[in-house]
């Protein structure tokens, strides 16, 4: 596919699905600013590779002027996977800055290796992003993952809370991370991947094989399954953390601490 047929299919084929809600997510949640550098943190799936090629367009004609960088940490792929993910980012015209780390070989034997793996990514592109300059890294979650992990933190942390837009780095000092594919479904990058003719690459994890039975499998599963009797049980799962009335919480945490629902009740007895 050559540059002009990704532009259309991404922009024709797909502007519903995936160009629209990409914009409506830098709108709603304000995610750039006029001077942001920002580093789009591919990881070599689809995910990450539609958000490189929405921000490529971005960077040329989006109303906000911001420059864009995409970052790619090899964190112990094999040469056939880093192969196939060059050749995909070749099609979508992305030219990738890579930069090796070893966080698989030091995950592989941790209790909770995916956990581990996932916040040391973070730390590493977080420094590498700043590295070169970025205030802001860029990730690919989508709407899915969201609604997800809503779902996992009730069910599996007891914990109602959310994977928010966008989130103040703690440890570097003036960066951000977003997720700017924050409305888009799943089954709509799937779609653009193979009319894109994006070749499917595993993380190379040796780990990999027990993602069927791993909690974000059966959770999505589980959204499956209700969504055949709800059509609509993904968005009021969405809607859920839009809606929360801290009057009817037992419980919540702030800044500064828990705050219990008697303390209203404490603070009316004293009044009267």
């Amino acid at each position: 596919m050559n540059e002009n047929n990704y532009l259309n299919c991404l922009n024709k084929e797909f502007a519903r699905q995936l160009t629209k809600p990409f914009y409506k997510a830098i709108d709603e949640y304000r995610l750039l600013k006029s001077g942001d550098k920002i580093a789009v943190c591919v990881s070599g799936g689809k995910d990450s590779l539609l958000l490189a090629a929405l921000f490529r367009e971005y960077e040329m004609y989006g109303k906000i002027p911001v420059s864009v960088r995409f970052l790619m940490m090899d964190a112990g792929f094999s040469e056939k996977s880093l192969t196939v993910i060059k050749q995909n980012a070749k099609k979508l015209k992305i030219e990738l800055e890579i930069f090796k780390s070893n966080v698989f070989s030091i995950v592989e034997h941790e209790k909770n290796p995916c956990f581990l793996c996932s916040k040391m990514r973070r730390g590493l592109l977080y420094k590498k992003a700043e590295e070169i300059g970025c205030n802001k890294i860029a990730l690919g979650h989508h709407f899915d993952d969201v609604i997800e992990s809503i779902l996992m933190g009730m069910l599996y942390g007891g914990q109602a809370q959310t994977m928010l837009p966008r989130v103040k780095a703690q440890h570097f000092t003036g960066m951000e991370l977003i997720r700017p594919l924050y409305f888009i479904r799943e089954r709509d990058i799937i779609s653009w991947a193979g009319a894109s003719g994006i070749a499917k690459t595993d993380c190379d994890c040796a780990l990999k094989d027990r993602e069927s039975g791993s909690k974000r499998a059966f959770v999505k599963q589980l959204i499956a399954e209700l969504r055949e009797e709800n059509p609509q049980v993904e968005m009021n799962i969405f809607r859920s953390v839009h809606n929360v009335r801290l009057d009817r919480i037992i419980s919540y945490k702030d800044e500064e601490k828990t705050h219990n629902f008697l303390e209203k009740f404490e603070r009316y007895d004293d009044e009267n």
